[in-house]
């Protein structure tokens, strides 16, 4: 058994400082030792006591540093809160660094950390320009985290030690390190094509056939069922790797098509796809999704004897709507770690690698399980 240990907790309801003082005191006595870092995730209208909300956790819950953002939803354990009001933390012992307002520039000792956990809030930080430049700087350097949710530009907010900013992150070092896993809930269909012509978005041919083209043919390869329930739910995955012989479930990073036009035989989407590189549609649906959970758990699931705590953030158009049943994600996810603490958001968007390479997914669950390396 490792040393570091993790506590969780989740209240639902309007800020009350009893809520929060019953949170910092089950963390004290579940740690028993101070906790270097904690992670919460709370409902909008925390904002205004937010400063408040964090001094009492760390005071009365002997807790270091804390990071977060507001959230449409929480996670804490096996359980998933969407909508309302409330908030949910993870502190969490081990080794971690000091928390970052990142800037779009800050990279010092990337290369150092065993990995990041960064949140950030989408209407203030360019956190793909972030993600793109840390990437030319350490990209086997795992980033798992979410995008600040729960409303308009003037409701979302990520915060460090209860002042609020643009983004945070947070180092992972030492004997403390992050096992990543991504949940796209997508399967691949039709065939995979190497991308012959396109400029920037627009992809006009598909191994030299036009993209829309192949994406009626890869459409007229799905049942009856699932051709019914494909609007919408029909994107392009573009491969994470070009050195693999057969494609799976979690080798592309899928993106929204935007939009396609017979004529033209173009399709449009949301990424720049590279000359050369591999292309293949899928379809995102629940039967899909919960045959990818259960394989990129899997990872997970090996590491849960050194594992003692993660984070999880799973997409606001995931859950209960998308599954027909609620806490799937967030289940799984304590099965494959045995019940040990976890704590999360539903998110605008999730930070996560796939083949190595750090991004932003949409419709996602991305998890961080929080590990003690072995000496």
């Amino acid at each position: 058994m490792g040393k570091f240990k993790a506590a969780s907790f989740h209240a639902s309801g309007v800020y009350k400082a009893s809520e929060v003082l019953a949170a910092a005191l089950h963390i004290r006595e579940d740690l028993k030792t101070p906790a270097r870092m904690a992670f919460a995730f709370v409902s909008t209208n925390y904002m205004p006591h937010i400063a408040e909300f964090c001094e009492t956790l760390r005071v009365d819950g002997h807790i270091q540093d804390i990071i977060g953002c507001t959230t449409g939803g929480r996670i804490e354990g096996g359980g998933e809160f969407e909508g309302g009001s409330g908030f949910s933390i993870i502190a969490c012992q081990g080794e971690f660094g000091d928390p970052l307002a990142l800037d779009g520039s800050n990279f010092s000792s990337v290369r150092q950390a065993n990995g990041w956990i960064a949140l950030a809030n989408p209407f203030a930080f360019p956190i793909e320009d972030w993600i793109n430049s840390y990437n030319r700087e350490a990209s086997r350097v795992s980033v798992v985290g979410g995008l600040a949710s729960g409303g308009n530009s003037d409701e979302t907010m990520a915060f460090i030690n209860g002042t609020p900013v643009d983004a945070a992150a947070v180092p992972v070092i030492g004997r403390t390190a992050i096992v990543p896993a991504l949940s796209q809930g997508c399967r691949p269909i039709g065939e995979p094509f190497t991308v012959t012509r396109a400029d920037q978005n627009v992809i006009y041919a598909l191994g030299g056939q036009p993209a829309y083209r192949a994406l009626e043919r890869a459409f007229e390869t799905l049942s009856d069922a699932e051709k019914s329930n494909a609007k919408g739910n029909l994107f392009a995955g573009l491969a994470g790797s070009e050195y693999i012989h057969e494609f799976h479930s979690g080798d592309f990073l899928v993106k929204n098509i935007i939009g396609a036009d017979p004529d033209s035989g173009a399709v449009v989407i949301a990424g720049i796809p590279r000359i050369g590189q591999t292309l293949q549609y899928q379809i995102r649906n629940p039967s899909a999704a919960l045959e990818d959970l259960a394989r990129c758990y899997e990872p997970v699931r090996q590491a849960k004897k050194r594992a003692y705590g993660a984070l999880l953030f799973s997409c606001l158009g995931r859950g209960k709507n998308f599954f027909g049943a609620a806490n799937r994600d967030a289940s799984e996810l304590s099965e494959a770690l045995g019940g040990k603490p976890i704590a999360g958001c539903f998110c605008n968007g999730e930070i996560a690698p796939i083949r190595g390479l750090n991004a932003i997914h949409g419709y996602t669950a991305a998890a961080a399980v929080l590990v003690e390396k072995t000496p």
